[in-house]
């Protein structure tokens, strides 16, 4: 795009920066400055406010641009993550809710340490959460900077560059001055917006083909160049046996990560009661299974109407799928609707990354305020306001994430997510579920259970294809990989729950019962819930 066409799209595009700032310095000047308020919103929001909210926080962009890009590069294969990201919301809902809602008050090491001894606890879920957080936020940043870069026109790393480091900024200043209630909000607009858009997109795409799904389908397999395979399982995962694994490591990091992603579990202390929480999951299922839905039709659409080598020209990974499609459908490059349309998703999609991002760095910074401050502070040092130190954390937190960003620019961000999910599911789902459901579970086993996921999972992905040793590598120069497979899950998650067992059974400590009777009670009854 050029001339009045990109000015257009770039006013559209800034549209909704200029909205999102303003709730966030609007909150601001009505903030109390209390941990609660900071890191819970008060726990004033309904549950469809905060249903609309976990959506919004879960609707990533993974979902909205690496999902269809994978879709439209790889065909069936890409579903899986589709599949994985929806399913996982009925272990949320039947497993944890509720329960987390009743035990804890901002983070999950509340729910651990709320019958275990707090200090090893509490830093060892406070290291795990952060460690997710960055390997989440990562993927954020390399979809905007691919987004950012196409809007411009540019694909040059300089417009990444500058890209990524002006969402680590934003994303800084929304948890710095808005707290929870402006993160909320913010997540909430993007919701609509993006479903919305997601909505038209969806009805533009199936009227080129006159409805006939089934046309859409024929016609992405002939433009892929696959034929029949494209809508068969093993383009991408199927072949031999490491491909075969892996596609088991991914599905399993999918349905079992959610669970134990910190920014997820944050949204459940928003809300007043343990059964607004379970009806909040109720509202954010619904539209999160409305959105995958969809993104299997913009997939199969971007690889139908743009074609798959299109999409890899302009990014390798497949990550401006939908921006290209929506170009497309509008009318072509050259045209106001085309020009519309595209400033629109990419401004939707633009939307969708500062949300998350939003809502990512205010769970990590509460875990390293509420959780690893708080424990390692020295007891005659001088004590900091909880909230200061979220704040300054956010800062530290957006530097790294920009850095990694950097780094990682060239991979599909659907696939950065999954990794980040597989370290949740390996460090956090264990200790979660052991801590809620295991009466003889002991300190020593919470803190095995954490590491002995955490640990595994970030060194297998060191090791593994994703960090050097092929060309498409962080590091493709070199090589040390020795782990076969580029998601660590099946083999990081039984390590997880081995180590918690283990480390319960050969612990000296004796559960205390009486602690373990109170969080059972007020688990399942809400009595003395925060």
């Amino acid at each position: 795009m050029t001339g009045d066409h990109q000015t257009l799209a770039l006013f559209l595009f800034s549209m909704f920066i200029a909205v999102t700032l303003g709730i966030t310095t609007w909150v601001s000047r009505h903030r109390h400055g209390s941990a609660e308020e900071f890191y819970a919103g008060g726990r004033l929001f309904s549950p469809m406010e905060n249903g609309f909210a976990i959506a919004g926080d879960y609707m990533s962009a993974a979902s909205f641009l690496g999902i269809s890009g994978l879709i439209a590069l790889y065909g069936y294969d890409g579903l899986l993550y589709s599949v994985g990201f929806l399913v996982a919301w009925l272990v949320v809902l039947f497993l944890v809710a509720e329960l987390v809602r009743n035990c804890g008050r901002f983070t999950l090491a509340d729910v651990v340490a709320a019958r275990m001894n707090e200090r090893p606890v509490r830093i060892a879920a406070g290291t795990s959460s952060v460690t997710v957080s960055v390997l989440y936020l990562v993927a954020q940043m390399v979809g905007a900077g691919s987004l950012v870069a196409l809007l411009l026109g540019r694909t040059s790393a300089a417009a990444q560059t500058w890209t990524v480091i002006g969402v680590g900024a934003l994303m800084v200043i929304y948890v710095s001055f808005g707290g929870m209630r402006a993160t909320t909000w913010i997540q909430i607009v993007k919701a609509v917006l993006l479903l919305g858009g997601t909505i038209v997109l969806t009805v533009l795409v199936l009227m080129r083909f006159h409805g006939d799904f089934d046309q859409l389908l024929r016609t992405a397999a002939e433009r892929s160049g696959h034929g029949e395979a494209f809508l068969a399982p093993g383009l991408k995962y199927g072949g031999d046996w490491t491909a075969r694994f892996d596609f088991i490591s991914l599905g399993l990091a999918l349905v079992l990560g959610t669970a134990g992603l910190p920014h997820i579990l944050s949204r459940f202390y928003t809300v007043p009661t343990a059964r607004a929480a379970r009806r909040s999951v109720v509202w954010s299922i619904g539209l999160i299974g409305g959105f995958y839905l969809m993104t299997i039709v913009l997939g199969f659409g971007a690889a139908a109407i743009v074609g798959p080598e299109a999409v890899r020209g302009s990014n390798a990974a497949g990550n401006t799928a939908v921006p290209l499609l929506a170009l497309d459908v509008g009318g072509g490059a050259d045209s106001t609707g085309g020009t519309v349309l595209f400033a629109i998703v990419a401004a939707v999609a633009f939307a969708t990354i500062l949300a998350v991002v939003a809502g990512i760095t205010l769970a990590s910074s509460a875990s390293v305020a509420h959780d690893l401050y708080a424990s390692l502070r020295r007891p005659r040092g001088r004590p900091r306001s909880e909230v200061a130190v979220a704040r300054t954390a956010a800062v530290g937190i957006g530097v790294v994430a920009i850095g990694l960003g950097l780094l990682a620019r060239d991979l599909n961000v659907a696939f950065l997510v999954g990794l980040a999910f597989a370290v949740a599911a390996s460090a956090n789902l264990p200790v979660l579920l052991y801590s809620l459901f295991w009466r003889g579970f002991t300190t020593r086993g919470a803190v095995w259970a954490v590491y002995g996921g955490l640990i595994p999972a970030v060194m297998l992905v060191l090791l593994s294809p994703v960090v050097s040793g092929s060309p498409e590598s962080l590091f493709p120069g070199v090589d040390f990989q020795y782990f076969p497979l580029q998601n660590p899950g099946l083999v990081s998650i039984p390590l997880g729950f081995v180590a918690g067992w283990l480390g319960t059974v050969t612990s000296a400590e004796q559960p205390d019962e009486a602690k373990h009777a109170e969080t059972e009670v007020r688990s399942l009854t809400g009595a003395g819930a925060a």
